[in-house]
Formats: structure tokens, sequence, C-alpha cells
């Protein structure tokens, strides 16, 4: 059982490593292309990051496993990626 959870995190950590790539891409992009779209971009990271970097420590405190951290994250990555693609 162990190994099967083990497994599946990493499989997550994987997925979600490959998703940031392509938000930091769109990101990179949309910031290049400068003008008050790059700006509130720019800020939105920011706050995003901050943001996230808290939920996942409250969710890890509050008792939540690692899995379920990683799953809450990359529901806000893809987010993300969905609302770049556009």
């Amino acid at each position: 059982m162990l190994a099967t959870s083990t497994f599946r995190l990493w499989v997550q950590f994987w997925f979600q490593a490959i998703e940031v790539q392509q938000v930091m891409s769109l990101r990179m992009l949309k910031l290049m292309a400068g003008g008050a779209a790059a700006e509130g971009e720019a800020v939105r990271m920011l706050a995003e990051k901050v943001e996230a970097a808290q939920e996942t420590a409250f969710r890890l405190a509050s008792g939540a496993s690692a899995q379920a951290a990683v799953r809450h994250y990359r529901t806000k990555v893809r987010a993300n990626r969905r609302r770049l693609i556009r």
C-alpha cells in the first residue's frame, strides 16, 4: 500500500512539474508583451504564490496528506493554464 501511495504522489509531482512549466512559459510570453495586462499578471502571480504557500502550509499543518496538498495546488496551476491559454 505504501509503495502505491508513494508512486501516486511521485506521479502527481511529475505532472505538476510539467503543468508549472507550461504556466511559466505562458506567463513569460504575457510579461514580454508588456503593457497593462503584463503588469496585472505580475501582480496576480505574486499574490497567487503567497496565497498558495499559505494555503498549503495551513493544509499540511491541519493534517492533510502531501498527496491532498499537491492535488489542491495542481487545481490552481491548471486554472492558471486555462486562463492564460485564452
